[in-house]
């Protein structure tokens, strides 16, 4: 399983939002590339980015950010899981070029089918697919509309067309260090063949130790933001955790 320390970025800084709420943001680094530079000294050997500016607008806004933070991922030999504002192909094909080595599509995976599964044949093993329901709808453009499908119905979608990864989202915990919604991420991973990566309500190891033993079932990895940044989890830990496992 692997552990994604996250970053979220909105006008150039790293924050984390409550609940996916723009106004709820919090600053807690104003130099990404940094941030990105401690997480990968600290043993992370992938970061996700969410060009949350970009979500909402539908096109990349925070390029300088993230061009930074694959400078960085660059000299560490990392690897970037980037999402937001991705909705077309040449989109995709640039930030790829640029070291991006998955491309996560959210709004286009809902309104716009036919870009995953073309992304897909043209970019095989690059492409990832973000899930993110509230009350069990999918939501869509920065979680600010609610489509008429739950998750999986849309992760079904796909199930044939060569997704990497899906990613899932429990937006109502997003940020809300309540725990992780090991239920409803267990009942997806067992409907789909898809890997899942859980997100959205990691506060602590607990949450990590739940997950683990669902492995088998398909859940691929966890991404945590918040939890890393107010010192509730320590990356190291969460790291060393996930690697004893797989040597258990």
């Amino acid at each position: 399983m692997i552990f994604f320390p996250a970053i979220d970025l909105k006008d150039g800084k790293c924050v984390r939002l409550l609940q996916g709420e723009m106004q709820k943001a919090t600053i807690f680094n104003t130099d990404p590339a940094n941030q990105a530079r401690s997480f990968f000294k600290d043993g992370a050997e992938w970061i996700h980015v969410v060009d949350l500016n970009g979500a909402f607008s539908g096109k990349p806004i925070n390029e300088s950010a993230i061009n930074d933070i694959l400078t960085v991922a660059k000299v560490n030999k990392a690897h970037i899981q980037l999402g937001g504002g991705i909705r077309n192909l040449s989109i995709i094909e640039n930030w790829l070029l640029s070291g991006v080595n998955r491309v996560v599509l959210g709004t286009a995976a809902v309104k716009n089918p036919e870009l995953v599964k073309n992304a897909c044949r043209h970019f095989p093993g690059h492409i990832a697919v973000g899930i993110d329901a509230r009350n069990g709808k999918v939501a869509v453009e920065g979680w600010s509309e609610e489509a008429e499908m739950n998750a999986s119905e849309l992760g079904l979608r796909f199930e044939n067309e060569g997704v990497e990864a899906i990613i899932f989202t429990d937006i109502e915990r997003d940020g809300a260090l309540g725990g992780v919604n090991v239920s409803s991420t267990v009942e997806l991973a067992k409907t789909l063949t898809t890997p899942i990566i859980a997100s959205g309500g990691i506060s602590s190891l607990s949450d990590l130790q739940k997950l683990l033993p669902y492995e088998s079932e398909g859940i691929a990895g966890v991404i945590s933001g918040m939890a890393i940044y107010d010192g509730r989890l320590e990356l190291k830990e969460a790291l060393d955790l996930l690697k004893d496992n797989v040597n258990a």
